[in-house]
């Protein structure tokens, strides 16, 4: 297996603060960056910051009884019992999707056990990886498929999951109708270990039941991950909620002071030339509410000028802040952190070193970054989780034989097949129609400008004229390598076959494509050869050919 290192630019609509954050050790300086995200993500600079140290008991006991559960490896009931020593953590997570989801799941959790490692040797403390489970979020359609890849195309499959309200996904129990995606995926899976795996997780045991998305999943990513002892977690219980109880409190007792620092901070970020990543405006909360009745999951609002006990919205009931912590009080389960609050609700719970996120969560911290110091007083490094394009051994050979490199491939697949049809032509005909196309162009300038200094709207309609021409002498380089197409068939084919799997849809592979598709290939050894990747640290995109 060989590895190359890209810039991060190769991939597409790639955010400029994700790219600032990744140059970080570079030039930032006295950059924004800097002091949004404190700790550079490479090099080892987040190594031995301080955590609080405080007891892990009930914590640990928690785990333990989940890691029962989900079947957890012996490895990773020792991580636990590390954790109750006083280990600590590296944490990253994901929604719950179907089978897994794409194969930047696996690559996240890869990139927590590598980080692990990495602290564990540098201080002689020991840090365990976590795998927190996104169970409480409620866009089931988001989480309900998976895209494996047959020989021709890319192959979407759906469960048609319903349930009436937006309740949290983690508790949706699937039906009779995830029976024939199993058996599709199996098919597609060939039959492999991993869609043995698959059926283990997502049917119904020996008991009759079937399990929850939330379940299944934590089933699969500890068996997956077995070997690395990866600690999986579903906070969504009362007893974890109960653990990070004071940082709900606090986003109900503060919510005005800590939405005016979100506020601040998002000014500060388009002051800067960036945008922010999550809006937040007066009158919002930082927490979702689940409805007693219906288990719906609504978002808090308040009043513009609400604060103290200040009323608080729900849909269609309204709340005081003294109801809201009656609530916390009682069922803590029943209040969740939104999307900036939840890693500062995270690092309550646990003793975290750093959380490993995608390029949307690293951008997020920089808005999290003022709650965490608001509520917490310190602010948790966030490192990039492993990006990758995962290239088989025929692919490899067709992108080295028509010459493709990655940047290449990130188009169409009717843009690729132009490329190579171009590349086909013969050497006389390149050279006459790049000649043909300078003279065009160095006559064209000339001609212009002489008009122009004539009279304006004669040399405005000289451009307008010269446009036209590039556009048919460009559109003969398109005729001449469509013939080459023609005359080679398979050079269409490539370009398909590259393309499908390097950049299906028009998205990244690791974004689209299913981690288990890449494992019932490559057997269950894949994950430690992707720790090992992520254990080099490319700064950027890495093409592992596998």
């Amino acid at each position: 297996m060989s590895t190359e290192c890209f810039p991060i630019t190769v991939l597409p609509h790639m955010t400029q603060i994700y790219r600032d954050y990744l140059a970080m050790g570079e030039s930032a300086g006295d950059a924004p960056v800097r002091r949004w995200f404190g700790a550079e993500p490479f090099g080892g600079k987040w190594i031995g910051k301080g955590i609080p140290a405080r007891p892990a008991e009930k914590l640990a006991d928690l785990l333990e009884q989940q890691a029962m559960e989900f079947g957890s490896s012996d490895a990773a009931k020792a991580n636990i019992a590390k954790l109750r020593a006083g280990a600590r953590v590296v944490v990253t997570g994901q929604q719950v999707v179907l089978f897994g989801g794409p194969l930047l799941t696996i690559l996240k959790a890869a990139t927590a056990v590598a980080r692990a490692k990495e602290a564990t040797a540098a201080t002689g403390v020991e840090h365990v990886p976590v795998f927190w489970l996104a169970t409480e979020d409620h866009d089931l359609e988001e989480v309900d498929q998976v895209s494996l890849l047959t020989k021709t195309s890319v192959e979407t499959l759906r469960a048609g999951l319903k349930v009436a309200p937006a309740v949290p996904t983690g508790g949706v129990v699937p039906g009779p109708e995830l029976d024939a995606v199993l058996e599709r995926a199996s098919e597609l899976l060939e039959f492999a270990p991993v869609s043995e795996w698959l059926r283990e997780c997502y049917l119904a045991g020996s008991d009759g039941a079937r399990p929850t998305l939330a379940l299944a999943f934590a089933r699969l990513m500890a068996r997956i991950f077995a070997d690395q002892g990866l600690i999986v977690m579903d906070a969504g219980s009362r007893g974890f909620h109960a653990l990070g109880a004071s940082t709900l409190r606090c986003a109900i007792e503060h919510a005005t002071e800590l939405q005016d620092l979100l506020i601040a901070r998002n000014e500060e970020l388009v002051r800067a030339g960036y945008h922010a990543q999550v809006l937040v405006a007066e009158g919002g909360s930082l927490l979702f509410l689940l409805d007693e009745t219906t288990g719906e999951r609504v978002a808090l609002r308040r009043p513009a000028s609400g604060n103290g006990d200040g009323q608080w919205k729900a849909g269609n009931r309204t709340y005081s802040s003294t109801d809201l912590i009656a609530i916390l009080e009682s069922a803590p389960e029943r209040l969740s952190p939104n999307a900036l609050l939840r890693p500062v609700f995270q690092d309550t719970l646990l003793p975290t070193a750093a959380y490993v996120g995608g390029p949307a969560e690293v951008a997020y911290f920089a808005q999290s970054a003022v709650l965490y110091k608001a509520i917490l007083g310190r602010v948790t490094p966030v490192l990039p989780r492993l990006s990758a394009t995962l290239l088989e051994p025929a692919i490899s050979a067709v992108m080295d034989k028509d010459e493709v490199q990655l940047p290449d491939a990130m188009t169409t697949a009717e843009a690729l097949a132009q490329r190579l049809g171009a590349r086909a032509m013969p050497i006389e005909l390149k050279r006459k129609l790049a000649g043909v196309g300078n003279t065009l162009d160095k006559e064209l300038e000339a001609l212009t400008e002489y008009l122009g200094g004539m009279d304006v709207s004669l040399g405005k309609s000289a451009e307008v004229s010269g446009s036209k021409m590039r556009y048919q002498m460009n559109r003969l380089r398109r005729m001449a390598a469509t013939f080459e197409l023609q005359k080679e068939a398979s050079l269409r084919k490539h370009a398909e076959a590259i393309t499908m799997n390097v950049f299906p849809g028009g998205h990244p592979q690791e974004r689209v494509i299913a981690g288990v598709w890449f494992m019932a290939r490559y057997g269950d050894g894949l994950v430690e050869r992707l720790v090992g990747v992520a254990g080099n640290q490319c700064p950027g995109h890495v093409v592992v050919r596998l």
